[in-house]
C-alpha cells in the first residue's frame, strides 16, 4: 500500500508563494505594484476571496503594503522585513481624505461589498476606532465617497447651449463616473437619495439645463430623474460584468462565441429562436446600448417639450 500523499496547501498559500518569489528574484521590486485582487484572480483562476487572503497574507510578512489611490505595493526596504512597529502608521496622519481615498481604491478595485470598517483599517495600518474618530460609520463613509466620486466629474460652466446638449453632457459625465467607479450604481438611490452636496451640484445643473421651456418644478425633476437613473440602469451591469470576467477568465466576446450563441442551436443547425439567431451579438454591449437608450430618450423628452429637438 502506497504511502498517502501529503494535503495540498491552500490555493492562497500557494499564491502567496508564487507573489513572494517574484519579490526574492527581483521581478517584483520595491515600491513596484503587486497584481490586484482582480488580475490574481484571472491569472490564477481563483475566487475573489482567495485572492484577498494572499495579498493579505504578504501584508502580514511585510512583504506588500497598499497604498490609497494605487494599490498593493511590494514593501522590502534594504531587504529586511517589516516589524508591526515598522508598519504600524502613526494615527496622528489620518484625516477624512485619506479615508476617502482608501475606500475609494478597496470599492474600485473589488466592489463594494469587499469594503468594510476592519478592511480599510487594515489596509491604512491602523486600528478600526482610529476610522471612528473621522467617520461615523460605513454608511457615511460611502455618502462622502459618492460625494467625492461625483467631484470627480464637474459639469461645466456655463452651461452649454440648447437643452437637449446640456441633458447629453450630464448623462456622459455621469456613464463616465460610473465606469471609473462601477461600485457606484450600487450606492445611489432615488428614492432615498444620499445627501451627497456634489451629487445634488449634477442634479440642480440638470434641471437648470431645462430652464426657459415653459415646465413645471416637478416635469423638470422627473426629467432629470429618468436621464439620471437610466443612466445609473445601465452602470447597474458594470460591477457584476465586471466581476463575471475576473472570476471566468473569460471576456464577453469570447462567452458569447463559446455559450451564448451555440446555445441558440439545434443539433441539426437549426433553432427555435430565428430572430435572436439573426442578431450580432458581439455589436451589443453596454457602451452600444447606453448610447442607443440615451438617445431615445432624449427624444421622447423632446416629444414631450414640444417641437424639434434644438
Amino acid at each position: 500500500m502506497s504511502p498517502a500523499e501529503p494535503p495540498a496547501d491552500p490555493p492562497f498559500l500557494r499564491i502567496t508563494a508564487e507573489l513572494r518569489r517574484r519579490v526574492d528574484s527581483g521581478e517584483l521590486r520595491p515600491g513596484e505594484l503587486l497584481p490586484s485582487t482582480r488580475q490574481i484572480v484571472r491569472e490564477f483562476g481563483v475566487a475573489m476571496a482567495t485572492a484577498t487572503k494572499a495579498l493579505t497574507a504578504l501584508r502580514q510578512a511585510g512583504l506588500a503594503r497598499p497604498v490609497p489611490g494605487v494599490g498593493t505595493v511590494v514593501d522590502t526596504p534594504g531587504g529586511r522585513s517589516m516589524t508591526p512597529h515598522d508598519r504600524r502608521r502613526p494615527t496622528a496622519s489620518l484625516d477624512r481624505g485619506r479615508i476617502v481615498r482608501a475606500g475609494l481604491a478597496i470599492a474600485d478595485a473589488e466592489g463594494l461589498a469587499a469594503l468594510s470598517m476592519r478592511r480599510l483599517a487594515a489596509d491604512l495600518d491602523v486600528t478600526t476606532m482610529a476610522l471612528y474618530r473621522h467617520v461615523s460609520s460605513r454608511e457615511q463613509l460611502i455618502l462622502l465617497m459618492t460625494d467625492a466620486a461625483f467631484g470627480q466629474f464637474p459639469l461645466p460652466e456655463p452651461v452649454p447651449p440648447g437643452w437637449r446638449h446640456r441633458l447629453e453632457t450630464a448623462a456622459r459625465q455621469q456613464w463616465a463616473m460610473y465606469q471609473r467607479h462601477p461600485w457606484l450604481a450600487q450606492a445611489i438611490s432615488f428614492t432615498r437619495p444620499l445627501p451627497a452636496p456634489r451629487a445634488m451640484v449634477h442634479s440642480e445643473w440638470m434641471m437648470r439645463a431645462l430652464d426657459g421651456l415653459g415646465l413645471d418644478p416637478a416635469t423638470s425633476l422627473h426629467i432629470h430623474v429618468c436621464v439620471a437613473a437610466y443612466v445609473r440602469g445601465v452602470a447597474a451591469n458594470l460591477e457584476s460584468e465586471a466581476a463575471a470576467v475576473a472570476h471566468s477568465g473569460i471576456t464577453d466576446e469570447q462567452w458569447m462565441d463559446t455559450r451564448g450563441t451555440p446555445a441558440l442551436m439545434g443539433p441539426s443547425g437549426e433553432t427555435a429562436f430565428p430572430n435572436l439567431a439573426l442578431v450580432p451579438f458581439r455589436s451589443l454591449d453596454l457602451d452600444t446600448l447606453f448610447e442607443f437608450g440615451l438617445h431615445r430618450l432624449l427624444e421622447g423628452i423632446a416629444t414631450l417639450i414640444g417641437g424639434p429637438p434644438p
